[in-house]
């Protein structure tokens, strides 16, 4: 199974709209997103284009309400509180915000752990668990928008990065 993993999106609309695109044509079948989309319309390019999103909320995520109603007005897309434990086909997943908000026990009883907050890319292997960061998808700090794809049954990792004139700072 191919994933998209995100976070950290502060309302950059026409960056969460690339990625989305670029995460079709790569065949995604879900994207998991790290929290912090900030507003709800935010969520309009899952919207629109029905493709699945399973997210948690980050600290900057002030209307949950409002995006909770967002994302029912979508398909197959799911917001929860941070963190959030959950099976996609054989593989266990912990899916998070703050990843210091997590006990190193629970990071170890997963397969896979992805988590934002700290707008950095990272990725690292703890025992048998492949935990991944994939940046900020906003930008904002770092200059850049980066997101990963991820597939699970051979837990290969490609981080993406929107490059060019158009998206730096």
């Amino acid at each position: 199974m191919k994933i998209a993993v995100m976070s950290d999106t502060h309302d950059r609309v026409p960056a969460i709209r690339e990625f989305v695109r670029r995460f079709q044509l790569a065949g995604v079948d879900i994207v998991l997103h790290a929290g912090d989309y900030c507003s709800p319309f935010a969520l309009d390019p899952f919207v629109s284009t029905q493709l699945p999103l399973a997210g948690v909320f980050g600290r900057n995520d002030g209307d949950t309400e409002g995006l909770r109603a967002a994302a029912h007005s979508g398909v197959g897309i799911e917001l929860f509180e941070s963190p959030h434990s959950f099976k996609l086909g054989d593989h266990s997943i912990l899916l998070v915000h703050d990843i210091t908000d997590v006990n190193p026990r629970s990071i170890a009883s997963h397969s896979f752990v992805f988590h934002g907050s700290v707008h950095q890319q990272e990725m690292k292997t703890r025992k048998e668990t492949l935990i991944l960061n994939p940046g900020e998808a906003c930008g904002w700090v770092y200059g850049n928008p980066t997101a990963a794809i991820v597939d699970l049954d051979t837990r290969h990792a490609e981080f993406i990065k929107l490059d060019g004139p158009e998206w730096q700072f």
